[in-house]
């Protein structure tokens, strides 16, 4: 058994930075981590990473469109990112007939260049502690009290912040609620599409690869943001001009070898690091089981009508894409949360910090208290994840309850029909918008199996009253899944919101009964309004537990005080350092640092979803006409290389860099054996999967003869 000594050095090793583990907020970057960072092959000081006077790195690095980073390449504005963040642009800028997601996409001149609607990336210009003004403004209260305020704090400072100004400001909590940092973004909605390979390069090897290493995807795209003529952020016009960034990235061309330093800058989405072990057996036993169960049927019924034809399958591509990133992943993570025992880890942290705080009145009892919350919400976990990945996971349904705020309109006494006319509006535009990527086989399909998977996987004292007998006395046995797909194809065939003609009649005269007797719109809230019985111990578990986690975390910064310890990821700017580096995941396998073209070929399955290639490529590789771009210590192209830094979603995109600070490739995923990374990070096996910067340049200037874009970039 471990002595108390033995587990308190176990906790803080766990919690303070490991071998490449951390992903650091540049402005708060300690001495001690820098110092690690000089040591291991960095040759830039801290201003040239993070400065606000004067240009600094920072200041290539972009939000992309809300959940992905970009960087800027050029004095004019080019920027780089991954094909996956760029995918539902290049599918709006796509039709049968220029299909750009299947043959790739170049503009020559600025005039080819793509307008992307909706598309836009965030600029980080500054960023404010305001812990003191909140915590002055929540002394003494807790639970919902506490969340109520907070939210008015939080828009007081926005809005004191933004007045006056052309800036968007986000309030983001820290150390579970322990820090609060303003950061305020400067936001370009120009952004046009300047290139992107063809599917078969951006996706090779699909679902199958994904979160695998070796990875041979070319997973980049390319865009521009355009400005006004003064340089300021403005929506799109014709004459707008490409913007001139402060700061860009030159791009290397040396390639990379074992053990070289590597630095990677952008916005990690999340992780919990933090997470009880009451957490980790939540995620194991329930959640993630789920989720993936969930997906896989929705994937697969998806899929069938994919293979019909290539407009379903642009039609379907980005929701598809969408679903499929993560299924591999909740998969992944249970399998090694499970493995490497994640949650005994936690439970001897845990015991350490109770040997430290013992003693201590704040934190009394609250592991126990932990226990009881997660307890009473346990047998209520499943629902919620039926809700959002079943019931919802059918694009219909998920429409049809956006109708609820119509409802209420409808029946407000008194009726305010100027309000009326304002939402019916709103959820015209919407309906629009579901109809371009609706599929009604496939989704007819989905609402028949989750509905299903509902009846038979959520205890019968959660079903809706009444509902699943009304539906046996109409459409068969429950045991039988032909009666599910009656029901659909009865949602299906009866509901005015897949019927043009029933729509336009409803709008111009919406009432209440038509809208509630609608079959897709009664089936959503029916749900909808029995999980209401259930969202209020939902809510109670979700702000009872941010009040025990605020606490642990408090806590655990105490017992660590004076060390540098970094905050879980949160879609804030962050850089992460390690080193590019082969790894054995297992006895006797052994995982070399780069792929190369080689895969790729031996990869190669004609006419194969996944393993296809464009001709040119195969042409190319073939022929070895690999150009500048080619590795002479290998005589071949390298298509990607693995690292050892610390990333998430959300730093999809980011620039790898070298100790210069030169682009040497750019993030896009991580490996199978690593998956649990959310919760615990493996400094053994974590791998970030990057693409080579020589093989993104050779696709555009090779393959897509766009040597223009090569000629605006700085090769070093």
């Amino acid at each position: 058994m471990k002595s108390a000594l033995q587990i308190l050095f176990l906790f803080l090793g766990f919690l303070t930075a490991r071998a490449d583990e951390g992903m650091w907020l540049m402005h708060f970057l300690g001495d001690a981590t820098y110092k690690d960072m000089v040591r291991k092959g960095l040759k830039l000081s801290k201003e040239q990473l993070y400065s606000i006077n004067q240009p600094s790195i920072r200041d290539a690095i972009v939000i992309f469109n809300g959940g992905c980073t970009g960087e800027l390449v050029s004095a004019s504005g080019l920027l780089f990112t991954n094909h996956h963040c760029g995918y539902d642009a290049i599918a709006d800028a796509s039709t049968v007939e220029k299909n750009y997601l299947r043959d790739g996409f170049w503009a020559k001149s600025l005039t080819e260049e793509i307008p992307s609607k909706g598309v836009y990336v965030q600029f980080l210009k500054g960023i404010v502690d305001v812990t003191a003004e909140i915590e002055n403004g929540l002394q003494g209260l807790e639970g919902q009290a506490r969340a109520a305020k907070l939210q008015a704090l939080t828009a007081e400072v926005v809005k004191r912040s933004t007045q006056g100004t052309n800036l968007e400001s986000r309030v983001i909590p820290f150390f579970r609620n322990n820090q609060y940092l303003n950061f305020l973004y400067e936001r370009f909605t120009d952004v046009r599409l300047v290139g992107t390979p063809p599917e078969s390069i951006g996706k090779f090897g699909g679902d199958t690869d994904n979160w695998e290493w070796p990875r041979h995807t070319g997973d980049f795209s390319v865009f521009r943001v355009y400005a006004a003529k003064d340089g300021k952020p403005a929506a799109y016009a014709s004459d707008n001009v490409p913007m001139v960034p402060r700061r860009y990235l030159n791009v290397s061309m040396k390639g990379v070898n074992d053990g070289d330093f590597s630095m990677i800058f952008g916005y990690p989405g999340g992780t919990n690091r933090y997470e009880t072990s009451f957490g980790v057996r939540l995620k194991t036993d329930i959640e993630n089981p789920a989720i993936v169960g969930l997906r896989d049927v929705r994937l697969k019924l998806m899929f069938e009508e994919m293979k019909k034809s290539d407009a379903i399958r642009l039609k379907l591509a980005s929701n598809y894409a969408s679903i499929a990133n993560y299924w591999k992943f909740f998969d992944g993570e249970r399998k090694q949360l499970l493995k490497y025992d994640v949650y005994g880890q936690k439970r001897n942290t845990e015991q350490a910090f109770k040997n430290w705080s013992a003693g201590k009145p704040e934190y009394d009892r609250l592991f126990e208290k932990f226990e009881e919350a997660y307890d009473e919400w346990r047998p209520y976990a499943r629902h919620r994840v039926y809700m959002n990945e079943g019931i919802f996971g059918s694009p219909l349904a998920s429409f049809a309850i956006s109708l609820q705020g119509l409802e209420r309109a409808l029946t407000r006494k008194p009726l305010n029909q100027e309000e009326i006319k304002k939402v019916v509006q709103s959820i015209s535009n919407s309906r629009k918008t579901f109809l371009e990527s609706e599929n009604i086989e496939s989704d007819r399909n989905i609402l028949a199996a989750t509905c299903r998977m509902f009846f038979h996987d959520i205890e019968a004292s959660q079903h809706p009253d009444g509902f699943f007998s009304s539906l046996q006395s109409k459409f068969g046995d429950l045991q039988d899944a032909t009666t599910f797909n009656k029901y659909a194809s009865s949602i299906f065939s009866g509901t005015f919101l897949l019927d043009n003609e029933k729509w336009t009649a409803f709008v111009n005269a919406p009432d209440s009964t038509t809208l509630r007797s609608d079959p897709a719109y009664s089936y959503s809230a029916t749900f909808m309004r029995n999980y209401a019985r259930f969202q209020s111990r939902s809510a109670a578990f979700t702000v009872k537990n941010n009040d025990l986690s605020r606490l642990y975390v408090k806590g655990t910064l105490e017992m660590n005080k004076g060390r540098e310890i970094y905050p879980d990821a949160n879609f804030t700017m962050r850089m992460s350092y390690g080193a590019v580096k082969s790894y054995r995941p297992r006895d006797g396998v052994f995982y070399d640092y780069i792929c190369s073209m080689k895969g790729v070929i031996e990869k190669y399955k004609p006419g194969d979803y996944e393993f296809d290639l464009p001709a040119n490529l195969v042409e190319a590789a073939r022929r070895k006409d690999f150009g500048p771009y080619v590795d002479p210590k290998r005589g071949d192209l390298v298509v990607g290389f693995i690292t050892t830094n610390d990333i998430t979603g959300g730093n999809s995109g980011s620039p790898v860099l070298n100790g210069k600070g030169e682009l040497i490739g750019l993030a896009f995923d991580g490996n199978y054996e690593a998956l649990s990374h959310k919760i615990a990070f493996d400094k053994d096996l974590n791998r970030t999967i990057c693409v080579d910067i020589r093989y993104v340049l050779w696709c555009i200037d090779k393959l897509g003869g766009a040597s223009n874009i090569i000629r605006e970039l700085t090769l070093k």
